[in-house]
């Protein structure tokens, strides 16, 4: 275990600066270790509970560390705590873009946005549960209304009409609400200018270039290393040091997806 190690090394080192660099450095270590082992076992309950323990201390010892916020993330998905795990593989997503070389970054999105896309699907069967049921009262309320109305003979006969007919309106607007509430659940194709014009995948990390191109910044990075410094779509000069974070388009995509959670869906092979 961990936590004998830990005392061993702390008894022989006076200073606390000195001791927490190399904590951290041991239980990276050691984290790095239990997933082997869980991954190589499978994903056994009580071993990703150990990979949660050891996670817990490592982010204790430095809150910055992508790898451990992770591996937690990890791990609380296996214990099929989807919120819990979103919240932690988004920390390790937004300190992985802040690392010199976005260590790790895809493969924190890939586990993101799968953990993501098991959330909508939960919510969503929720909703079109709650929805359905709904519809059926609607009905229900409407032949109970004029029902009603048409029994009370002490109301005058336009009266009545005029009940009836806004009644009538005001179910037809509930109707509409409910339809596109359902709209927001159902797959479509995501619009081109939340995709990236390379992959044609909805944008992760978004950077526009001086032409005044977006690309998916690993995309683009990629082909200026590989093939050429130019940009791929204006053929234009184009420098790693041009490119610059498209915050807006970034903030686009992230509005849509927390709308249409569908579209976190990776599509396999």
């Amino acid at each position: 275990m961990v936590t004998p190690i830990l005392e061993r090394v702390g008894s022989g080192l006076p200073s606390t600066l000195t001791l927490r660099p190399l904590l951290c450095a041991l239980m990276f270590l050691y984290i790095g270790r239990i997933v082997l082992y869980v991954i190589g076992n499978g994903s056994m309950y009580n071993d990703w509970m150990k990979v949660e323990e050891d996670c817990r201390r490592a982010i204790h010892l430095d809150r910055n560390s992508f790898k451990a916020h992770y591996m937690l993330g990890l791990a609380l998905l296996q214990k099929d705590e989807l919120s819990g795990g979103v919240k932690e593989l988004q920390k390790a997503l937004d300190l992985g873009r802040g690392a010199s070389k976005g260590y790790m970054v895809e493969e924190i999105w890939q586990e993101l946005a799968k953990a993501k896309y098991m959330l909508w699907e939960q919510e969503s069967t929720k909703r079109s549960w709650e929805l359905q049921s709904l519809k059926y009262v609607i009905p229900t309320c409407e032949n109970a209304l004029k029902e009603k109305h048409f029994l009370d003979n002490s109301q005058a006969e336009g009266f009545l009409e005029d009940m009836v007919a806004s009644s009538s309106k005001q179910f037809d607007e509930l109707g509409k609400v409910f339809k596109k509430a359902a709209e927001d659940d159902t797959p479509t194709e995501v619009p081109d200018y939340l995709c990236c014009k390379i992959t044609l995948d909805i944008f992760r990390d978004p950077v526009i270039t001086p032409s005044g191109v977006s690309y998916e910044r690993a995309v683009i990075l990629d082909h200026l290393q590989k093939v050429g410094r130019f940009d791929p779509v204006t053929h234009e000069p184009l420098d790693q040091s041009q490119l610059i974070t498209n915050f807006a388009l970034k903030e686009a995509v992230q509005a849509y997806l927390d709308r249409h959670g569908w579209a976190y869906k990776i599509e396999s092979g």
